[in-house]
């Protein structure tokens, strides 16, 4: 049977647009990364907020350095794609105020292909996976990002291959 007192059904409600909001964040996220959208990176984020790549070979800094840093590295693969699954999602209280934090534990596939070849189905692959830790803050523009840290679990790249011989 349904809750029928209207301050329990505001609060569902509140949490579930609350969930999407979350959930809309995360997906802005792997599309700014997959589309080399370096500003909308940077505005995710909360102005102190951090990014740890570390554990995949890459930095710990706030989102503009690591939005620089991810501007460069990602040249050597033009095409990417991010999918974000698993979603585990958490709020929590902030100065007594319940739902004014969130925590976001996802797994990831992340397929790329290195630049070269032209860029079409000759260029080989690389393929890595693991866990994203996400924490969010409710501030006055919506819900942003206060950090993230990656912990890739895998990889598959390429091993060196001799070019074929000419004929």
């Amino acid at each position: 049977m349904a809750n029928t007192d209207p301050m329990t059904q505001r609060v569902e409600l509140a949490t579930v647009m609350d969930r999407l909001a979350v959930d809309g964040l995360i997906t802005e996220y792997a599309v700014a990364v997959d589309d080399g959208d370096w500003e909308g990176y940077r505005g995710l984020f909360t102005s102190d907020g951090r990014a740890d790549y570390r554990s995949a070979g890459g930095i710990e800094g706030d989102a503009g350095q690591v939005a620089g840093w991810l501007a460069q590295t990602m040249e050597l693969f033009p095409m990417r794609q991010h999918l974000i699954v698993n979603r585990q999602l958490r709020f929590g209280p902030l100065d007594h105020d319940i739902g004014d934090t969130a925590q976001v534990r996802a797994d990831y596939v992340n397929p790329m292909r290195f630049a070269g070849h032209g860029g079409g189905s000759t260029a080989p692959d690389f393929v890595c996976g693991g866990r994203y830790d996400f924490a969010l803050l409710r501030t006055d523009s919506g819900w942003r990002l206060h950090a993230v840290v990656v912990n890739e679990k895998w990889r598959r790249a390429p091993q060196n291959r001799p070019e074929p011989a000419a004929t």
